[in-house]
């Protein structure tokens, strides 16, 4: 079988309206491939920047795949969220990019948005927080009704990812 090794970190995100943020993560892949180790979804720390706009989380990813097939090759997929002062926590944006496919060292943005909702619902958002969220988070990466949604684009996830392929030249990918 051939392997996939992904070593890297979600390096931080930029671009929000409001700091404080934090960012939950998943790894999305076809019925082929198998996880062999590692975690495939996690969540990194709040990060309150002092200076800048730029919420760092330094947050790991380490993971190893076999596949029988490259149908279905793995995506990342994003949620950062915003901590306000009380605790609570309001979603700010969703992303999701796809693995690059060629080994070596891999620097990734992956750019966010977010649902808009209804004038109403927009106006709750302002005085109460939360806001519109997808029911379904396949929704991110899957494409399927997302041309019906009403979003606005948010900032901007940096990815640095580190990719180790093995036996992948026996199914015609040349590294």
């Amino acid at each position: 079988m051939a392997e996939l090794h992904i070593i890297g970190q979600i390096v931080g995100a930029s671009g929000f309206p409001e700091n404080s943020l934090f960012c939950k993560w998943g790894v999305h892949t076809g019925g082929a491939w198998r996880l062999l180790s590692g975690l495939k979804e996690g969540q990194t720390q709040v990060d309150i920047p002092q200076t800048g706009d730029i919420a760092y989380w330094s947050h790991p990813i380490d993971l190893h795949y076999a596949t029988k097939g490259l149908q279905g090759w793995p995506k990342l997929h994003l949620q950062v969220w915003h901590q306000d002062s009380f605790g609570r926590c309001q979603l700010y944006g969703y992303g999701f990019c796809h693995v690059p496919s060629s080994p070596g060292h891999h620097r990734i943005s992956c750019a966010t948005w977010r649902p808009l909702g209804s004038w109403q619902e927009q106006l709750a958002q302002m005085f109460v927080g939360g806001g519109p969220q997808l029911r379904s988070p396949d929704l991110i990466y899957s494409g399927a009704d997302r041309y019906r949604l009403h979003t606005e684009a948010m900032g901007t996830v940096e990815l640095e990812l580190g990719l180790i392929m093995r036996h992948f030249d026996k199914y015609g990918v040349e590294s």
